[in-house]
């Protein structure tokens, strides 16, 4: 039996713990270290006996980690710890600003293939399974639209963005997606309809004492990116209330594609996913796609990849045989 790869996670919050449950599932991977930027002595790993090290000493652990998982933020984490960490390891991250990936998967991709590393870039379900299937349903239905719907739930990057302002001591954010334009959709429609139509955001915040509230809710609603095309409500509370009300992080969302084949038949298709922790699904993504980075590795195939560079039987535990006879 060869040996199992080993993982590495850097930075340790919910998708670091999602990323944990899904490695101790995975008979083929076990979770050599955890990275924090915090004290390492407070922090309780869900798999007993694993390394948590200081994040600045993650350089004397490049011949113990197979894969490192990325688990930090987009909004200031990722655009560093990405293409420094490439330097030393295979990486898998979930970078999710859109309009930056190009240029963020330029930068991993220099220094991965500079030290010959291998790196998966920006999964997770949007971007991440999401992308693939807007690329695979495009293809088949070229002459028609896609239509993405992210909600209702919690969005991870969005909360994040949030806490990173000045003041702020917490923040959940909840994308909500309009009925209106998912039915008009839902049935045939293939209008444009601009982000504003199609989503809203509602973002719950706790504060410092004294901060400025007024200049908190419009940092959130200028944020490029995040929610300046958008419809933002900004909703203050207090600390425990945040935490009592809005712990959970579930989440829900569809692809859809409206198109037209050469006879004029219309066609409507759907991909949809609703869960209950959304850092629980994006950790075992991640997982997922550690395979495919150490596989890469292994087969001198460096620089950094999306998921619509990777071959499903990449990120299987399964081999491709067994995938074929099962699946096919």
């Amino acid at each position: 039996m060869a040996r199992r790869i080993r993982i590495g996670i850097y930075g340790y919050g919910n998708v670091a713990r999602g990323a944990e449950r899904a490695i101790a599932k995975s008979s083929d991977m076990r979770l050599e270290a955890v990275f924090t930027r915090r004290s390492p002595d407070t922090i309780r790993t869900l798999t007993p006996g694993v390394t948590v090290a200081a994040a600045e000493n993650v350089t004397e652990y490049k011949d113990k980690i197979d894969v490192m998982l990325l688990c930090g933020g987009s909004a200031t984490d990722l655009p560093e710890q990405g293409p420094e960490l490439a330097k030393h390891f295979n990486i898998v991250d979930t970078y999710d600003t859109h309009a930056k990936i190009p240029e963020y998967l330029e930068a991993v991709n220099a220094q991965s293939v500079s030290n010959k590393k291998a790196a998966v870039i920006s999964v997770g379900w949007d971007p991440g399974v999401f992308s693939l299937m807007k690329a695979m349903l495009s293809s088949m239905l070229p002459d028609g639209k896609n239509y993405a719907f992210w909600g209702p739930g919690v969005s991870q990057g969005h909360s994040d963005a949030i806490r990173r302002i000045d003041g702020v001591t917490g923040a959940v954010q909840y994308t909500v997606p309009s009925d209106d334009v998912m039915n008009e959709v839902r049935n045939g429609s293939l209008k444009d309809y601009t982000v504003r139509q199609k989503h809203k955001r509602i973002c719950y915040v706790s504060v410092k004492e004294g901060a400025d509230k007024d200049r908190i809710a419009d940092s959130v609603k200028r944020m490029p990116y995040y929610f300046s095309d958008y419809d933002t409500e900004v909703i203050f509370v207090p600390g425990d209330e945040l935490e009592k009300e809005h712990s959970g992080m579930p989440h829900a969302g569809s692809v859809l594609r409206n198109g037209i084949t050469g006879s004029d038949e219309k066609y409507t298709t759907e991909f949809s996913i609703k869960f209950d922790s959304n850092p629980g699904f994006t950790g075992s993504v991640m997982a997922a796609f550690a395979r495919a980075a150490f596989r890469f590795h292994a087969e001198g195939n460096f620089g950094a990849k999306t998921i619509l560079d990777i071959p499903v039987s990449y990120i299987s535990e399964k081999s491709r045989d067994q995938l074929i006879k099962e699946t096919l």
